[in-house]
């Protein structure tokens, strides 16, 4: 277990590197609830920081009195001077009504045309040749005021003119046109100066100033005051005092969370401080949720909303047995109330979320479903925000629709995120549940290439599943690791399947003309062509464990047995010893046991509830007594359960059948 104290101290070293060096504010306070400190005076000065309402409001207000800004567009006037020129050169005007009209186009279009305009006092700004004049609204033309001011001009100067005739002759609807147009970019920079100006702070609290007292209702406005004295005291008082004092009370914090994990390891699965790779990966998800808390609280608080630690739950789903996954899981979220103004709100947010993805993701884990599992775990989220809501504030601000959409996107990312659990399962060289269910379908290569070259083989392996499978459930272990187990731990006897009795069809013995140690031979060979096998298909290496230790260390007992009776020297018996490993975990031991029930069962003359109970028994026994489990992780205990749900389900599968009668003629 060294290496398991090295990751530990890796983990330890990380974390204290990240844990931010300030000092936390040392009051819990929330509006409506009672001050439950001594009198509080102000240890510094600092200012009220306004309420995120306030500044909102102040925001709103600053940009609806912004001044829209317009431009004067010169080449208007210029290109309809040319059109009126035009008119006169083709003799359509005479060339005093010619300059009447340029002149009264100039006034009009020198101060400036909106399509319409409001006599409403607002006033806007123009950008004159370069040059911003304020001018009121109504003081400008529109278009309809444009073309009765260049009316009233022709009129005075020609008194005898029929204007309406003229204007229909020039068409003047084409060359009375707005030439100030609104510049929005110059307006949204006015609108951002405005919003900008806006101070953040409304007021100051002075040294040795009277806060609250003990016992005092704490209103809104001594919330507010209370806030702003935090994040002072964040900002510039979090280095005052002793630094190590901070950092050796960050030492014991960290400390503390090893240790809780080591001991929830301890008690949900010993099994893995055994095993380095998942102790590996449960530190490493210990790390990810500490270091992801530190860096996004530090830059952007508010974020933590948005981030899916809920998918952590489901890549420990995805490789450890489920006891263990929601204790960890808890435990990792701890971070969160250590370091976040929201920590317990976030902290029951990604409890619930993380919990109710773990219990429904096994029933929605394939294609769109997954983002039907992500609607539930958002919805959750969404409720228990509201919870919050209505306990504090009691109402709803921009804030908090932000926090619903933050809360959505982070059910859509704890879906895309799902997809590292592949990348996971090749830094840790572990097997995901997903891989699980790949090596256990019938319908994967091998064994399809299993069935086609050695149905007997096949069925034999899908009974030992099935018992193995019943049985480890009922003494704590992994069931889908039993069953890919199973279904491979024969795969060698591909290679010569007529070699074995259950591949045997008709009445020719393969063994007929071969010698007892020529036919022990290949049968004790179908392990190592297992593991070549193996090798050469890429199977997980705890799936190869189970070809190796299937058999352990026992014998060919029917060839050993003949071998002798013909005057064999009994002491080469390790020439019919398999040679492979003795199995260390439960689930090893329980497919050796299945293999060599299930196998033997087969020869059984009646399958009476007693005589299989002597078969399970005897067979069990043989394992014991040969030592081939003094490695192995099991207790007495533990194989009489093994042995009882076997006898059980023998006795299901082998019960009587009715006989039929014959029908008389």
């Amino acid at each position: 277990m060294s290496g398991n104290y090295k990751t530990m101290l890796v983990a330890f070293i990380i974390m204290l590197l990240l844990f931010p060096i300030e000092g936390k504010f040392k009051y819990n306070y929330k509006k409506g609830s009672t001050w439950n400190y001594e009198s509080l005076e102000s240890p510094i000065d600092f200012p009220i920081l306004k309420t995120d309402k306030e500044l909102q409001l102040e925001k709103s207000e600053a940009a609806s009195k912004v001044i829209p800004y317009y431009s004067l567009k010169l080449d208007v006037l210029t290109s309809k001077l040319d059109a009126v020129k035009e008119l006169y050169n083709n003799g359509k005007l005479s060339r005093d009504l010619y300059n009447d009209i340029v002149d009264a186009l100039t006034e009009v279009y020198s101060n400036g045309i909106l399509k319409t305009t409001q006599d409403n006092g607002n006033v806007i700004f123009v950008d004159y040749y370069g040059s911003a004049t304020q001018k009121l609204e109504s003081s400008i033309y529109s278009v309809q005021g444009a073309t009765e001011r260049v009316g009233q001009i022709l009129k005075e100067k020609n008194y005898n003119i029929n204007i309406d005739s003229l204007f229909t002759a020039i068409e003047i609807n084409s060359l009375i046109v707005p030439n100030l147009i609104f510049d929005k970019i110059a307006t949204d920079k006015l609108q951002r100066s405005a919003i900008d100006f806006i101070s953040p702070t409304k007021g100051i609290v002075y040294t040795g100033q009277y806060i609250v007292g003990e016992g005092e209702l704490i209103t809104e406005s001594t919330e507010q005051i209370l806030n702003s004295l935090k994040a002072e005291y964040q900002k510039s008082v979090g280095y005052d005092g002793n630094i190590y004092e901070i950092i050796f009370g960050h030492i014991i914090i960290i400390l503390s969370l090893l240790i809780l994990v080591y001991i929830a390891i301890y008690f949900s699965d010993y099994q893995i401080l055994r095993k380095q790779n998942e102790f590996n990966f449960i530190i490493f998800i210990l790390c990810f949720n500490f270091i992801t808390t530190m860096l996004v609280n530090k830059f952007a608080a508010e974020y933590l909303f948005i981030v899916p630690f809920t998918v952590t739950a489901l890549y420990m789903y995805a490789f450890v047995y489920n006891r263990v996954v929601l204790p960890i899981y808890f435990i990792s979220l701890l971070p969160l109330l250590l370091v976040s103004d929201n920590g317990v709100e976030l902290y029951l947010l990604y409890s619930i979320g993380g919990a109710l993805a773990f219990a429904t993701f096994s029933i929605y884990d394939k294609g769109w479903q997954q983002f039907l599992n992500a609607l539930y775990v958002f919805l959750v989220m969404a409720i228990v925000h509201t919870g919050f809501i209505l306990s504090t504030s009691g109402d709803w601000d921009s804030s908090s629709l932000r926090i619903y959409i933050y809360l959505f996107l982070n059910s859509i990312f704890m879906v895309m995120a799902y997809t590292l659990v592949f990348l996971l399962e090749k830094l840790f060289r572990m097997v995901s549940m997903s891989s699980y269910k790949e090596l256990s379908d019938t319908d994967n290569k091998m064994l399809r290439e299993l069935a086609q070259k050695a149905p007997g083989t096949f069925q034999h392996s899908l009974q030992v599943s099935n018992l193995a499978e019943r049985a480890v459930v009922a003494i704590g272990g992994n069931s889908r690791l039993v069953r890919v187990g199973a279904m491979y731990h024969d795969i060698g006897k591909i290679l010569n399947p007529q070699a074995f009795i259950e591949n045997q069809t008709g009445t020719i013995n393969y063994h007929a003309s071969l010698t007892p140690l020529e036919s022990a031979t290949i049968i004790l060979n179908h392990v190592t062509d297992g593991i070549e096998l193996a090798k050469k298909y890429k199977l997980p290496q705890v799936v190869q464990d189970f070809i190796l230790t299937h058999h352990a260390h026992s014998t060919v007992e029917y060839f050993y047995n003949v071998y002798c009776n013909n005057g064999g020297n009994p002491d080469e018996k390790d020439k019919f010893t398999y040679m492979g490993e003795l199995p260390s975990t439960k689930e090893q031991v329980v497919v050796l046991m299945a293999d060599a029930v299930e196998a033997a069962s087969r020869s059984l003359q009646e399958y009476s509830k007693e005589s299989i109970s002597n078969l399970v028994d005897s067979v069990v026994e043989k394992r014991l007594s040969g030592n081939q489990l003094e490695r192995a992780d099991i207790s007495i205990k533990e194989i009489n359960v093994v042995k009882r749900i076997f006898k059980q389900m023998l006795q299901d599968i082998y019960h009587a059948r009715i006989v039929y009668p014959k029908r008389n003629n």
